[in-house]
């Protein structure tokens, strides 16, 4: 018989009612898990009864973080709905394609999104839509004080779709990877078991919770645990060092990509900020630059480096604390509850310490794309999920990321990593971010392209920059040509969008 996969919440506000489950930063308002119950209970009804929500139906959020989304979440799987998160840094047309894939029976969204709304309602023929304002007034709030009593309640089971995340479709069209509540059990399950969460920590989250990591670290595993969470309405690097710099805040637990342990470091509080409360400092997403790993740890904060992405419900690997300054770089063990692999062009396993192909299995993987059966026979070949990242293993089993396969290019036949590059560039004192990428080269078939954003008030020229890279790099390396830009393109998780930096 398969496993349930039981109430969260619910669970929560029996055994413990009283401890705080939630806390919105934006604005200011906090809920115990007695009260989140409560109101993920009504809006099921709500959905149910009112906007006559299925088993299976799509219920979808365009709204900045808070902590009405994760009401959403919990309220999907009383009902049996699927949750949808989409991307407000889309355009409309972008998102009409996810929509009109996904086909939601419902959209909610944050006053500041109403006209894409309400151009989406049209186009797409979304049969209902409500407005959500932060506690003010609204149909969302108003749903909730309906209070509409619950008729049939759904039990999911463990390979159900609990959430449907898009891809960024950086390389074409977006797909929906499907998680399941498996997934998010197991990836809660590793989380904690690495992180020392317990119910007595306190999340941080600031990623987009349309994004796996706004969900998934650490807002799902407090959520299991029953621990509190705190929710920051988008990544600002000040508030966010005020919290993380101050023991009275009562963090314990954060994850970040590398840009926004980058920028923090360069506020003027950044020095006299004291991190010694902090239980568990995650940093993923992209490749971590060795320079930031090591400026941090000489304030006492030792990054647990991890890799995982949305196919795999986050973590795949995490560096235990024990080993981080001595494995710095590397992106730690496999959980417990996955397997690793490295293989070469041919599907051939490979050896510790040569650079492959990254696979994992494992009951946190996808069990494939929203309605993309093309897709699902080459990326998940027997249990196996095609990760597209070039990695190594050495020979303690501790695994490290090289790359993005799609990032490589080829200079003289030889293969040339980005991050490798970037990281030296980060060695340069005035530099305060750095991007490469290749492009087209007639004698050499690509070559590398640097864009630096320079600190404020740096001086750095184009030679020097050159010779610094020649003195740490091989040749082949080396970038052909350096633009020095005001600030890179990001997504709204704080990676910079490569494919959106110039080639001509």
């Amino acid at each position: 018989m398969d496993v349930q996969q039981y109430d969260w919440i619910a669970h929560h506000a029996s055994y413990a009612p009283d401890s705080l489950a939630q806390q919105d930063l934006h604005s200011g308002r906090s809920f115990t898990y007695f009260q989140m119950h409560r109101r993920v209970e009504a809006l099921a009804g709500f959905l149910q009864t009112d906007a006559g929500v299925q088993p299976g139906d799509r219920v979808a959020t365009l709204c900045h973080n808070s902590t009405d989304n994760n009401e959403i979440i919990f309220a999907a799987p009383r009902i049996g709905a699927i949750h949808l998160p989409l991307n407000w840094r889309l355009a409309v047309p972008e998102l009409e394609f996810i929509l009109n894939d996904a086909e939601p029976r419902v959209l909610f969204y944050s006053e500041e999104f109403s006209e894409q709304a309400a151009e989406l309602k049209r186009r797409c023929k979304i049969p209902v839509t409500l407005l959500k304002r932060d506690g003010a007034d609204s149909d969302y709030e108003r749903a909730i004080a309906a209070n509409r009593a619950l008729g049939q309640r759904h039990r999911p089971r463990h390979d159900d779709v609990w959430v449907l995340m898009y891809t960024s479709g950086t390389t074409g069209r977006p797909k929906g990877a499907q998680i399941t509540y498996g997934a998010q059990f197991f990836n809660a399950v590793n989380a904690t078991m690495k992180t020392d969460l317990t119910s007595r920590s306190k999340g941080l989250t600031y990623l987009p919770q349309f994004h796996v990591g706004g969900i998934c670290l650490y807002a799902m595993p407090c959520f299991h645990l029953g621990a509190p969470l705190v929710i920051m309405r988008q990544f600002d690097p000040q508030h966010a060092l005020d919290l993380l710099g101050n023991p009275a805040s009562g963090i314990t637990h954060v994850f970040g990509v590398p840009t926004n342990f980058l920028f923090m470091s360069q506020l003027p509080g950044f020095e006299a900020a004291r991190f010694d409360h902090l239980v568990s400092v995650g940093i993923g997403g992209a490749a971590s630059p060795i320079s930031l790993l090591k400026l941090y740890a000489d304030k006492g904060v030792l990054f647990q480096q991890g890799w995982g992405m949305t196919e795999t419900c986050t973590i795949g690997t995490l560096l235990s604390k024990t080993r981080a300054l001595d494995k710095i770089g590397s992106s730690g063990q496999q959980v417990l509850h996955a397997e690793l692999k490295i293989v070469d062009d041919q599907g051939r396993d490979l050896p510790p310490n040569q650079t492959g192909e990254l696979l994992i299995k494992g009951p946190t993987v996808t069990p494939g794309y929203w309605r993309r059966p093309e897709a699902n026979k080459t990326t998940l070949v027997d249990g196996w999920l095609h990760t597209g990242d070039a990695a190594y293993v050495d020979d303690e089993g501790f695994y490290y990321i090289v790359d993005r396969w799609k990032d490589m290019f080829i200079s003289g036949g030889e293969n040339v990593y980005p991050a490798e590059v970037e990281d030296t560039l980060y060695r340069l004192p005035q530099v305060a971010e750095a991007a490469v990428i290749g492009i087209a080269d007639e004698k050499w078939g690509e070559v590398g392209r640097a864009f630096i954003v320079l600190k404020e008030g740096a001086m750095l020229n184009i030679d020097d920059v050159l010779e610094h890279c020649g003195r740490n790099l091989a040749r082949f390396k080396v970038p052909k040509t350096v633009r020095f830009v005001k600030e890179l393109p990001h997504n709204a998780t704080g990676k910079v969008t490569k494919h959106a930096l110039p080639r001509d």
